[in-house]
Formats: structure tokens, C-alpha cells, sequence
């Protein structure tokens, strides 16, 4: 991880640039991060406005590795959607007090959700910047994930605020090419000012470490989840197939760990005592880099158990790329992104199918050549075409797309390869 400096934000040739997140705090949140070290590389002067950490990026203020992290105190949501406002406009209040003071840049940089912060990007484009929208998540989409159409009016709200932040945008950044084609289509944007910067492992921080087997507890097998645990991610559909596994298929031969965090980690621990699975099944909450990469280098199946919902079907996980960059096998659901970005290095179950989730498994415990063939197929995948090098390419081109449509700046325009590679 970089290390804290404190002082000011170097000089800059290419501009000034802030960048605002709500949902992490950076440089916890990876994306950002690593877009933030791109265009600091690029010559930008970046700012970066987001929440202060739990247990890490706990400071208000840090220059790290000559960035400039702007963080504010914020209390996660609490009691459904409502919880949610009062969050969100804390937030907002918070963005707009502490873009003030970082004052006039060229480029604001808002990454979803909420999808809110246009209202800032809006009052600095009075001031002559260009609004470059990272759409991390479809907010609609989310809505319907986590509370269905119970309530429509918040519904069309949310779908009513991703039309003015997609009408307020310059430039669109989107994850994969199932987001830009919304951009386009509900968005309404040219085809030209939306980019795909796919999120990607840095494949020198995700690396094979020696295995340990003692995390394996005296079992032949380990297997692993690596992620956010909220109610869209399927942590309880990873533990049923567990209990199926060892109920229905007859598998004992095995020990799971679960590393991360969420809204959901208090209910899925008690889930796994209601399932009688304490003694197979480990929860270790978040985790330092080095016993994370010591989980996954001893792990012989890798758990992605995202169910099929709106947002699951058209996201790019995370937790896939991760697990291609560090060669292991993977099982999913049937989800369009998913077996986009995975390919051959993940088995698909239909989706929500818990038994047949299980099964995979069981199949791939008893292959450990074809785990090997998947692992390198991922690992080919993350190091090649969807690697972070591509994606930085797709990132500075929608930055020079953006710098020329700021108030009375000169056109600026990408490369033939950049713009190639911003389209996908």
C-alpha cells in the first residue's frame, strides 16, 4: 500500500483534477485508487474528495504518493432506503464543503453511486471544468437488487437523478461494455464520449505467495470467497451450496474462508451456525494484503455466488478479476459479465442453482489438473487484454476527451490506439 506524506499536491502540466467518491474511502476503494495514481503518472494534479475509513484512511486529511485525499466523517446507512438518504445528504454536504476548498480544477471526476454528485460537478462546471461521470454502478438497477419496486416513487427517483447526472456529462467512464451500452441508450450519449476503463487487479500486488496449509485446518482442500458481503452479493447462496456439498453431494474434505466485509457479515455468520457449518466455514472480516494473498495462493476453488438480479447480470465482479490474477478456478452463476470477463476460468452453475453450484465444486476438487488449466486460462485473461494497462489507456483517453470540452480549453484529442482501446 502507498505510503501517508503529508504536504501539497505536486505541480501539475496536464491539470488539475478532483475526484469525488462517496461509497469508499481511497485508497481503499482500488479503482479509484489506481485511476489515481494513472493520472497522477499522466502529469494531473489529482484531488481527492471521499469518507474517512473504519480502521484505515482514518485521517481528515493526507498527501499519499502525492495525491491529495480530502476525507469527511460519514455514518453508513441504517433502516433501508431512508438510511440511505441520510447518508447520501451528509455526504453531499460534506463534497460540496470540501470542494471549496480545494477551489477551481479542469477536470471533476464524480464516481457513483449515489448518483448525487452532479449537483457538485454542476456548480464546477460554472467554473469552467469538464464533468467526467464514472458510473461504477447502474443505481436503478441496485435499487431494484436490494428493495424491489415496494416503493416506486424512490424508484423514480433514482432513475430520474442517473438522467441528470448522464445529461450533466461530458464524458462517461463505464466498467464494461454492458454499462457503456446503457450510457448510450438509456444515457442518451454519443457513442464518442463513453469510455470502457475496466476495473482490473494490478498483477504486481495480486501475486502467488507460497501456499500455507495450515489455513486449509487439516483439510485436503481450501476454498475461498473474496469480497463485500451485502445483500446483492450471494454470500448466503456460497453457504447453502456449501451445506449442499457436504449434505446432498457428501463432501467433508474441505474448509472455507471468507474474507471481507458488509451489511450482511453479522447474518451470514449466524447463517452458517444455522447451517451447522461453524467447524468447515471461517469468516476473517477484512484483512492485510499479505494474508489475503496467502488465503488465495493456498485456495483450490474460488467462490463467486453473485445471484442473477439486474445489476449481478451486467456488473463486472471484482472478485473474479482478483481471482484470475492470482491463477485460481473459479465457480459462478450463469451471469452475462461474469462469464464475459472469466471465460474458461470459471465453471457456471444456472443461475441460483445452489446444488448444482456445489456440484462444480465437487468436480473441480477432483481435477487438479483442470484447476490448473483454468487458473492459467484466468491468469492469461487479467494479464493481457483485461489488464489495468489497457484500461489506463482507456482512462487518459477520456480524459483528453474531456480536457477539450472544458470552458475555453484547447481540443484535445486521444490517440487512434487510445480511442480504440476506450471503446472496448
Amino acid at each position: 500500500m502507498a505510503g501517508n506524506t503529508v504536504g501539497n499536491a505536486p505541480d501539475s502540466t496536464a491539470g488539475r483534477a478532483l475526484i469525488l467518491v462517496e461509497n469508499l474511502s481511497v485508497p481503499m476503494d482500488r479503482r479509484v485508487w489506481q485511476e489515481s495514481t494513472a493520472l497522477r503518472d499522466a502529469g494531473w494534479e489529482v484531488h481527492v474528495i471521499c469518507p474517512q475509513g473504519a480502521k484505515q484512511d482514518t485521517e481528515p486529511e493526507a498527501v499519499i504518493d502525492g495525491i491529495a485525499v480530502h476525507r469527511y466523517p460519514l455514518r453508513a446507512a441504517t433502516g433501508g432506503p431512508l438510511g440511505y438518504l441520510r447518508e447520501y445528504g451528509a455526504a453531499l454536504w460534506h463534497t460540496f464543503r470540501l470542494a471549496r476548498k480545494v477551489g477551481k480544477v479542469d477536470v471533476v471526476h464524480a464516481c457513483n453511486p449515489p448518483d448525487l454528485l452532479y449537483l457538485v460537478a454542476k456548480g464546477l462546471k460554472r467554473r469552467g471544468a469538464a464533468f467526467v461521470f464514472d458510473q461504477h454502478d447502474l443505481v436503478p438497477e441496485l435499487y431494484l437488487s436490494r428493495f424491489g419496486r415496494g416503493q416506486d416513487f424512490l424508484y423514480r427517483a433514482v432513475c430520474d437523478l442517473e438522467r441528470r447526472t448522464y445529461r450533466a456529462a461530458d464524458v462517461v467512464i463505464a466498467t464494461n461494455e454492458s454499462y457503456r451500452q446503457v450510457a448510450i441508450s438509456r444515457g442518451r450519449k454519443r457513442p464518442k464520449d463513453v469510455f470502457v476503463v475496466r476495473s482490473a487487479p494490478q498483477v504486481e500486488r495480486f501475486h502467488q505467495v507460497p501456499p500455507d496449509e495450515s489455513a486449509k485446518r487439516g483439510k485436503p482442500h481450501l476454498l475461498c470467497y473474496l469480497g463485500v458481503m451485502g445483500p446483492q452479493d450471494g454470500v448466503d447462496y456460497a453457504l447453502r451450496a456449501l451445506a449442499s456439498l457436504r449434505d446432498e453431494v457428501g463432501r467433508t474434505d474441505w474448509h472455507a474462508v471468507f474474507v471481507g466485509g458488509g451489511d450482511t457479515f453479522d447474518a451470514m455468520v449466524a447463517l452458517t451456525r444455522e447451517l451447522g457449518l461453524s467447524d468447515c466455514v471461517e469468516f476473517t472480516g477484512r484483512i492485510p494484503d499479505a494474508d489475503l494473498l496467502r488465503y488465495l495462493s493456498t485456495a483450490d476453488v474460488c467462490l463467486s455466488p453473485d445471484p442473477l438480479n439486474p445489476l449481478n447480470d451486467v456488473s463486472t465482479m471484482n472478485k473474479i478479476m482478483e481471482y484470475m490474477a492470482m491463477a485460481r478456478p473459479i465457480v459462478s452463476f450463469e451471469l452475462r459479465e461474469a462469464r464475459v470477463s472469466a471465460g474458461e476460468a470459471a465453471l457456471y452453475a444456472p443461475a441460483d442453482d445452489v446444488s448444482e453450484f456445489a456440484k462444480l465444486i465437487a468436480r473441480l476438487l477432483d481435477d487438479p489438473a483442470e484447476r490448473r488449466r483454468m487458473g492459467e486460462i484466468g491468469l492469461e485473461r487479467v494479464s493481457g487484454a483485461l489488464s489495468w494497462e489497457h484500461s489506463k489507456k482507456a482512462l487518459l483517453a477520456a480524459y483528453g476527451a474531456a480536457a477539450g470540452k472544458a470552458a475555453g480549453a484547447r481540443p484535445r484529442t486521444a490517440s487512434g490506439a487510445e480511442s480504440e482501446a476506450a471503446r472496448g
